[in-house]
């Protein structure tokens, strides 16, 4: 039997959304958890050059997967690929414990990206089939909380385990968090509307895409780090990429059914909605890779203390996506409050630009506290404009298009911060970035975070355009609404 959104209680909402919880809990936390954890595996392993790519590796993979399974949810529908997400992630994890050398890690955490890809961006779908547009923002302090968790619990908990206990069990912890995201969601996703639609999955498109943002995030890792930024590697990289994009852009608008549609593309809700989710994703981290070594280089704080100074701008965040999640809910004009806050941030970052090394650090801790709330109000305003502007049977689509380019974002912009930064500095390559920027001059240092600042607010100012050019289409009030729509499109 199928399930229409109006077959589903109050009751029957709360517990899908419980269930999924622990499977968006799970996709987050590995994202902070490893982190602290690093020179441990280094040490133990004996190879601390290739150490980066625990990390590289994981995220080149989810992002790549990222999208791939937001359409395949929805040709074989949500619930198996979650599930299959779920249990190729907790099995990657365990083989990630077992791991004999550094090599086999690795590999290992690409694979565990394959399944991790799908946690989030299935989970937002989910929500966005058994919740109407206008009734989502009730959720978004819930979801706030996971992400919110899951940033403070991960390097307590990564830190902890390789200090006191042993490293692998920040993978070990991931398989009873698995197996119990397995059963939740198994049992309660039965019951989760169908928006069956025959569809065709375009493999060829999909590999292009795939393939054009792998090879521009290798291309992003190694650039100014490894390789300079001219050398015939990165520079051949970075051409590949843009000749396979240009091949995805044709695969698109000549095949009957593309990967992601056309009239999706340049949509004037997505089209817009996508760039400014990309513009204040990719600011939120590269702020929260850059800020703390700021700290320590140019304001002298330790790493602890570093650590603490970030809690303001990552906690601004959890709390402007909140408020922006219940304005969102009141507002005809719900784009204004992310307008505003993007606004915002990006006068606040050109103001920290004039004068990097002279702001009073109370004054500075708070600012990046009111960067965060302002950066914090467009993520939950565009997740829900793009979900609202399509319809079900693509809604998977979308959000895994939306998730995608958050993920791109966030590397973009780190390179090129940290190409701004090590440019200033005087250094063009090398093994590590923190350890170049910490050899560098302390006045190279402060001019170039002056312009990293500012690069920043550039980045936020053009996301504050993609934001005033997007449409601002009515928020619906009940999930039927859009599966009605949907049938009629059909029909």
């Amino acid at each position: 039997m199928k399930h229409q959104p109006s077959d589903l209680t109050h009751a029957d909402v709360r517990r899908i959304i419980l269930g999924i919880m622990l499977a968006m809990f799970l996709g987050a936390l590995d994202q902070t958890i490893v982190a602290t954890a690093l020179p441990t595996i280094g040490a133990e392993f004996g190879d601390f050059a290739n150490l980066p790519w625990v990390v590289t590796s994981y995220l080149l993979a989810a992002t790549v997967a990222t999208p791939l399974y937001g359409k395949l949810s929805d040709i074989r529908g949500r619930r198996v690929m979650l599930l299959i997400s779920v249990a190729v992630f907790s099995l990657a994890s365990l083989a990630c414990a077992l791991a004999p050398n550094l090599l086999f890690l690795i590999i290992a955490r690409a694979v565990q990206g394959l399944g991790g890809g799908g946690l989030i961006s299935l989970a937002q779908t989910i929500i966005a089939d058994v919740v109407a547009p206008r009734e989502r923002p009730r959720y978004q302090a819930q979801i706030a909380a996971v992400f919110a968790a899951a940033s403070i619990l991960g390097p307590v908990m990564g830190g902890f385990f390789a200090q006191h206990l042993h490293w692998t069990l920040i993978f070990w912890i991931n398989l009873p968090l698995g197996a119990a995201a397995y059963l939740m969601t198994d049992r309660t996703l039965r019951r989760l509307p169908r928006h069956d639609r025959r569809h065709d999955l375009d493999a060829p498109g999909a590999a292009l895409m795939g393939l054009s943002a792998l090879v521009l995030l290798l291309a992003l890792n190694w650039g100014g780090v490894r390789l300079p930024w001219g050398s015939p590697e990165i520079l051949g990289m970075l051409a590949a990429s843009l000749v396979l994009g240009l091949l995805f852009v044709w695969r698109i608008r000549t095949v009957r059914e593309p990967f992601i549609s056309l009239d999706m593309l340049t949509d004037p809700v997505v089209g817009r909605a996508v760039p400014a989710a990309f513009a204040a994703a990719g600011t939120m981290v590269g702020l929260s890779i850059f800020v703390p070594l700021y700290f320590e280089t140019v304001r002298g704080l330790s790493a602890s203390q570093s650590g603490l100074a970030l809690i303001p701008l990552m906690g601004g965040i959890v709390c402007g996506a909140v408020m922006s999640g219940r304005l969102l809910a009141r507002l005809t004009h719900y784009k204004r409050p992310g307008m505003i806050g993007c606004a915002s941030s990006a006068l606040l970052l050109a103001a920290f630009a004039l004068a990097p090394g002279s702001l009073p650090l109370p004054a500075l801790v708070a600012g990046l506290a009111v960067v965060g709330v302002g950066i914090g109000t467009v993520l939950p305003m565009t997740t829900i404009a793009i979900q609202n502007a399509v319809t079900p049977h693509r809604m998977g689509t979308a959000t895994g298009l939306m998730n995608f380019s958050r993920q791109l974002g966030g590397a973009m912009v780190v390179a090129v911060l940290g190409a701004v930064l090590l440019g200033f500095a005087g250094r063009t390559s090398g093994h590590d970035m923190e350890e170049l920027a910490r050899q560098a001059a302390p006045e190279a240092l402060a001019g170039g975070f002056a312009y990293v600042f500012g690069t920043a607010a550039l980045v936020l100012a053009m996301g504050f355009g993609f934001l005033v050019a997007m449409a601002e289409r009515p928020l619906r009030s009940s999930v039927r609404a859009a599966a009605e729509e949907a049938a009629g499109i059909a029909e």
